[in-house]
């Protein structure tokens, strides 16, 4: 029994090992996955993983991978802002899915550094929410959803170069997007096959 329990904890020690291991391997090829809902827990983790990339070194670009369907849009924001609040460039690369939210993120890139893998998927769309209480309350917290909706058309018209009213009707409903046609539309600034083309 006490044989199991030094196994166990043996075992544990080298999960974490491990995970400490991949830690730094990411650290050391200055790289952030984010593959999961955007989250305020998702953002503390990239603002502490830029911080120290940033501590390192404010010249090579940080790579950041997304596969993502989005989530909460005050955390997409403030992953966006982040990326442009420091030094060091960051380049975007979507491989899989990257949706509302996470659109933001994405587009957090330096100019012309935001890449798609051939077989992603792009979706805009107006944030929505579950709405409960006083029909004040619900009032007041739909006119943050539109103050929302707006700046989220807004940055994505600024990078797209399109008319915030056009991207709008656009993401009026859900719109999906291949890479192909999100480099079309002005969201993507390539379409790569290859580490070497994301420059």
């Amino acid at each position: 029994m006490f044989g199991n329990i030094s196994m166990e904890k043996e075992d544990d020690k080298e999960k974490k090992e491990s995970g400490a291991g991949l830690q730094n391997e990411m650290f050391d090829s200055r790289t952030i996955i984010i593959s999961e809902e955007v989250s305020p827990e998702l953002a503390k983790k990239v603002f502490s993983q830029l911080v120290i990339l940033n501590q390192r070194c404010t010249k090579e670009p940080i790579k950041v991978y997304i596969n993502s369907p989005g989530g909460c849009a005050d955390s997409g924001f403030a992953i966006y802002d982040m990326f442009r609040f420091f030094e060091a460039p960051v380049v975007t690369i979507v491989s899989g899915m990257c949706a509302s939210a996470a659109v933001m993120i994405f587009l957090g890139a330096d100019e012309g550094k935001n890449y798609s893998l051939p077989n992603s998927r792009f979706l805009l769309h107006q944030p929505s929410t579950g709405i409960r209480g006083s029909a004040s309350d619900i009032q007041i917290t739909a006119d943050e959803i539109e103050k929302t909706r707006v700046r989220y058309n807004d940055v994505v018209a600024g990078v797209t170069g399109k008319k915030t009213e056009e991207v709008s009707e656009d993401a009026d409903r859900d719109f999906w997007m291949s890479p192909q046609e999100a480099d079309e539309y002005g969201l993507v600034h390539k379409v790569i096959t290859s580490i070497k083309e994301a420059k």
